[in-house]
């Protein structure tokens, strides 16, 4: 089976695991302040506004508790996002609003989330379809003008800019993730960028109990494991006391998955060149198949991670040229069901540009591991399954 998403672990990620465990420190340590402060220098922002957790959901989670979203308030976000978001607003007592996307990058525009803001928007929350940054830019400016909090949702766009700048970093706040199907891989975990540095202060706090004291033993052999020692000592205090600002709980990561995470930032590059590289095969392979839309050009001044390639079939075909390429061995899915459709969630919301995306779209496979040939039968199947379905609803 071709697998639609599949990450890339070898002997680097393994040796940098190896050195970890001979270390005798496995908890959040050097290595976890050393992937922090990588990703810092990635993204262009200081390492103060960086503060890593165990997945994409908990930093999203601590985002709604840092912006005091509650009761009353109201959160935009595009229907086609996941549930990880929806959740966070939810459980902090917020309603989510939902907006509609663009039907061919299943974006949405500033348009579409002005439509919904209400004197009751606390925030908005976009997601970067597939590693595309789409409006993001006009998104902040709007946001800004209507005093209105931006959280990216940048888990798909790690490496995805707009005019030379990270996605994430263009609002607030912005969340990444590094889970077992992402294009880095920290096996699980996730990362926060707060703009304003007092909440940024905060969120690393929240991250680990609200305690306001790191202990020195949970900072592990770093520059900070003496700190506490030593503050301790010119305050004339016990380095083991500690006080609660908050009432959370923990959302930190280890050294172990921080030492994969540091390999696996180091081989970005040769991974989202690779995923172009497929990308591009894609896009030479398909263009001619009568009925199917490939994903739009990339604006000026936009590069995307390529985390997801999807395609567009007319005639009502998704569903069976998906079971069609399932039993060749080729695994596609769609990203993500739409969330005004979740009952939980309360909504009565009409989107038609989304919900016509929704029936329509596959995710075909890329990720860095797929071979030359396992491209070629990708494009090879979806030509030859595609045209038989679409052949058969024509005669019918």
């Amino acid at each position: 089976m071709i697998n639609v998403v599949q990450p890339a672990l070898g002997e680097r990620e393994l040796d940098a695991v190896r050195e970890v465990f001979e270390s005798n420190w496995v908890g959040r340590g050097a290595r976890t302040d050393q992937f922090e402060t990588a990703l810092a220098g990635h993204l262009g922002v200081g390492r103060e506004h960086i503060t890593s957790t165990n997945s994409c959901t908990s930093a999203t989670f601590i985002a709604m508790e840092l912006l005091g979203v509650g009761p009353g308030d109201e959160v935009v976000l595009p229907t086609v996002s996941f549930v990880g978001v929806g959740n966070a607003i939810a459980a902090h007592g917020a309603r989510p609003v939902f907006c509609d996307v663009d039907e061919a990058t299943l974006n949405p525009n500033a348009a579409d989330i002005e439509a919904v803001l209400t004197e009751r928007t606390k925030a908005v929350v976009i997601l970067h379809y597939g590693g595309y940054p789409g409006s993001v830019a006009e998104i902040a400016e709007l946001c800004r003008d209507r005093g209105v909090r931006l959280v990216e949702d940048a888990a798909l766009a790690i490496a995805s800019t707009a005019g030379g700048r990270a996605c994430g970093t263009f609002g607030d706040m912005g969340v990444w993730s590094f889970d077992h199907a992402k294009i880095l891989v920290t096996v699980d975990g996730g990362m926060l960028y707060v703009r304003d540095p007092e909440l940024a202060a905060r969120a690393a706090k929240i991250a680990y109990f609200g305690l306001e004291q790191r202990a020195p033993g949970r900072s592990g052999p770093s520059s900070s494991f003496h700190s506490g020692y030593d503050q301790a000592l010119r305050s004339r205090t016990r380095w083991w006391d500690y006080d609660v600002t908050s009432f959370s709980g923990r959302s930190t990561t280890n050294d172990v998955l921080s030492a994969i995470g540091t390999v696996q930032l180091a081989r970005l590059d040769e991974f989202i060149a690779r995923r172009r590289e497929i990308a591009q095969a894609y896009d030479a392979g398909l263009a001619d198949v009568a009925g199917l839309r490939l994903p739009p050009p990339l604006p000026a001044g936009h590069t995307s991670s390529h985390y997801m390639y999807w395609v567009q079939f007319d005639g009502g075909v998704r569903d069976q040229v998906a079971r069609d390429l399932f039993e060749r061995g080729v695994y596609t899915t769609f990203r993500y069901p739409l969330m005004h459709r979740i009952g939980a969630y309360g909504s009565d919301a009409v989107l038609p540009r989304a919900e016509a995306a929704a029936e329509k779209t596959l995710l075909l496979p890329i990720h860095q591991s797929l071979s030359d040939a396992d491209v070629d039968r990708v494009i090879a199947e979806v030509r030859d399954r595609t045209a038989a379905r679409l052949g058969g609803a024509r005669a019918a």
